[in-house]
């Protein structure tokens, strides 16, 4: 077996590792659409193609932004390494799907609030049950703000007045695209899969049933296979934020991208559980109708679910071995 690539003078088990914890980023249906092509001084951070969404996601926004997610878990494992990473995003002269290229800048110093976030990344998933009915400390909620200024963008904690226009967007973004022959073709394609798949989202991971009654959850990512059981009951009023960028461009997704994984490392760090519930920045239309909501100087990028919760199955992930791009050649044909 050929051995795994290394970079930055460390050994090939520690890039192999660097790299699978990369991976375990949060993507639209799991899809999970990044590669990785590694060389001793330079690791590039690839789109993949073949996991475009042209339904739900046709501009590629959402791609780029669970690319983002992997690259800062990528920065934080690099970092545990003992590697300052120094990221450029969207190279000049690179390959159509390049969106990054991590350099070495020296040996790096690992911040405390960094190391949380990186014992995280192995314990961060999307949370698709219920959560409990314990409020959400307003210590935690500031420590969220600060991980999404942290990584140049702004969360906007939804207030209980506009919880009634939020959810009227959210049903209707659900419905506009439950409407779409071709969205539900698309989802149906990436879940509900067997326990034993390494990509989209198996039943095991998907969370009860929703029921029409659900002010938040609608998306039945168990493409029918489970009832829901009697007495399981969605939560009313979760912490909802949105997170937001200044600015509308490919290099903003990958921004949001990077703050929306410190948000959510940052929640799990607390021992909070986190969901996306991503048809009302999908949809053109109640994505707008967001941003004048938030007084429409910031581009809305993603809206979460955030509380307490009971442990819960985390998606899978695909092989490490296809997530490499192995040359220029690849990575200039792909």
């Amino acid at each position: 077996m050929r051995a795994f690539p290394a970079a930055f003078g460390l050994t090939s088990g520690q890039t192999e590792q660097i790299i699978r914890l990369a991976g375990m980023a949060p993507s639209l249906h799991n899809s999970q659409p990044w590669r990785f092509r590694i060389l001793p001084q330079l690791i590039e951070l690839h789109a993949d193609p073949k996991r475009h969404l042209p339904v739900a996601d046709p501009e590629d926004r959402e791609l780029r932004l669970a690319c983002g997610a992997a690259l800062f878990n990528l920065r934080l494992a690099l970092e545990q390494a003992g590697i300052r990473p120094v990221v450029t995003l969207l190279p000049h002269l690179a390959a159509a799907t390049t969106l990054a290229e991590v350099r070495g800048g020296g040996q790096a110093h690992q911040r405390p609030v960094d190391l949380r976030c990186y014992e995280a990344i192995t314990e961060r998933h999307s949370h698709r049950q219920p959560f409990r009915n314990i409020p959400v400390s307003t210590e935690d909620r500031h420590l969220l703000m600060r991980a999404a200024h942290e990584e140049q963008a702004w969360l906007h904690v939804v207030q209980p007045g506009e919880h009634g226009t939020l959810e009227g967007l959210v049903h209707r973004a659900h419905r506009a695209q439950m409407a779409d022959p071709r969205f539900r073709t698309e989802m149906a394609a990436w879940i509900g899969r067997a326990d034993d798949t390494t990509e989209g989202v198996p039943v095991s991971a998907a969370g009860p049933k929703p029921e029409p009654k659900d002010q938040w959850v609608h998306r039945d990512f168990t493409a029918g296979h489970t009832e829901r059981a009697p007495g399981t009951e969605f939560e009313t009023h979760p912490l909802l934020v949105v997170l937001c960028t200044r600015h509308n461009s490919r290099e903003a997704d990958l921004q949001a991208g990077q703050a929306l994984q410190r948000l959510w490392l940052t929640a799990t760090a607390q021992g909070l559980f986190a969901s996306m519930i991503s048809e009302v920045v999908e949809v053109p239309e109640t994505r707008e109708e967001l941003q004048r909501l938030l007084g429409g100087n910031v581009t809305p990028r993603a809206l979460l679910r955030i509380g307490h919760g009971a442990p819960s199955v985390a998606s899978p992930r695909r092989d490490i071995g296809d997530m490499l791009v192995n040359g220029a050649a690849e990575a200039f044909e792909t």
